[in-house]
């Protein structure tokens, strides 16, 4: 079982989620997550919105989501 997405990693940081995560499986913490295709990777968005962090990420789809 994964960890849940905002615990502690044993350096005491908070993980990052990983980059081969599945739209479908982010959208259930996630809201930005559920306009996205389920099998597309975390990866795969950062590349397309030309982000790095995970929070950037969900700002950039809140972004897009309101522009449609």
């Amino acid at each position: 079982m994964g960890l849940k997405p905002h615990t502690r990693t044993e350096k005491g940081r908070f993980r990052e989620e990983r980059s081969d995560a599945k739209a479908r499986n982010l959208a259930q913490t996630y809201p930005e997550f559920e306009k996205v295709p389920p099998n597309t990777t975390l990866g795969q968005v950062k590349r397309r919105l030309g982000t790095s962090s995970m929070a950037d990420t969900r700002k950039a789809l809140r972004t897009e989501q309101r522009k449609h």
